[in-house]
């Protein structure tokens, strides 16, 4: 943790030049005591460390001091920093943020020619506050527990051991294991309340590339549509499927895939209105069908 901390150091302070002691200590999260130690030992380690007093006093690495750039090719770096800039942009996290400071110093990918931004994925406070809560959880083992309300508006008490946070289908998920029910299962963070952190320890080593999510809740559903040409970019662009097929007048059929229970999807279907035609699964046909019954109901009722 030291080694680390103190490769920190220096990259802030190549990043950011003169620092004062009591602003290292806040973005490392240790006391000035320990900074003024840290970097005593960069010092004697060669690393040339300069000090100033006054007002504008603080601590920085000699003009003209550099690492070396070893580690990987020049586009290699600028791959890394997209990746991590577009992690950055969806999840505040101190660790990664100095991970990133690395990869900057080594190399300026400002100029390349890709960038992702997924800053919608953090613009919720409520929903940082649980990924921070949940990340806790995750890197301590702890069991967590939590009121969770599933895609049917049920509400149930849910005690699981939390092994990954993931963004997926525009939303942030836990990916969890119940002790319960011996599975792997998703939890989409906006549906959990009250979450809590046990002092109680995971039951098992939790292997990523082993896990099989086996949740009801997070079906998959396998739909084709006969669409008209009017309608086809916004398919591509709001279903992010595929044309399967297309025919002389520019209509065209379009396959996608999507979690059963979720609204969105939904929603984009029945705004198409006439433009758009169910063809398969015949479920999702019958439910289109009594959504419509029933607003004609409501809407044909007098106020």
């Amino acid at each position: 943790m030291k080694i680390e901390r103190l490769m920190g150091i220096v990259l802030y302070l190549l990043n950011h030049g003169r620092t004062s002691a009591q602003k290292l200590a806040e973005e490392f999260e240790v006391s000035p005591r320990t900074i003024m130690r840290d970097l005593s030992s960069l010092d004697q380690a060669g690393i040339p460390i300069q000090s100033f007093s006054g007002v504008e006093g603080g601590y920085q690495i000699m003009d003209g001091y550099v690492l070396e750039k070893q580690v990987a090719a020049h586009d290699e770096y600028d791959w890394i920093a997209t990746a991590l800039k577009g992690l950055a942009s969806a999840y505040a996290n101190k660790t990664l943020e100095r991970t990133l400071a690395k990869i900057q110093n080594l190399n300026d990918s400002s100029n390349h020619s890709v960038a992702v931004d997924f800053s919608i994925a953090s613009e919720d406070p409520e929903i940082n506050s649980q990924l921070k809560l949940l990340e806790s959880a995750i890197k301590k083992g702890n069991v967590v527990q939590f009121s969770y309300t599933n895609s049917h508006d049920e509400v149930n008490d849910i005690t699981v051991e939390p092994v990954r946070l993931q963004y997926k289908w525009y939303s942030w998920y836990l990916i969890g294991y119940c002790v319960k029910h011996k599975d792997y299962r998703m939890f989409k963070l906006v549906r959990m309340e009250h979450i809590k952190i046990t002092d109680s320890k995971n039951t098992r080593t939790h292997v990523l590339s082993d896990i099989s999510l086996q949740n009801a809740d997070q079906h998959i559903l396998n739909i084709r549509i006969y669409g008209k040409s009017s309608i086809k970019s916004k398919c591509k662009e709001y279903l992010h499927g595929q044309v399967t097929k297309e025919y002389e007048n520019g209509d065209f059929e379009f396959c996608f895939s999507v979690p059963e229970h979720e609204t969105f999807w939904y929603g984009v279907l029945l705004s198409f209105g006439s433009k758009a035609k169910v063809i398969e699964p015949e479920e999702l046909k019958e439910r289109i069908l009594k959504t419509c019954q029933e607003m004609k109901a409501l809407y044909s009722q007098q106020c």
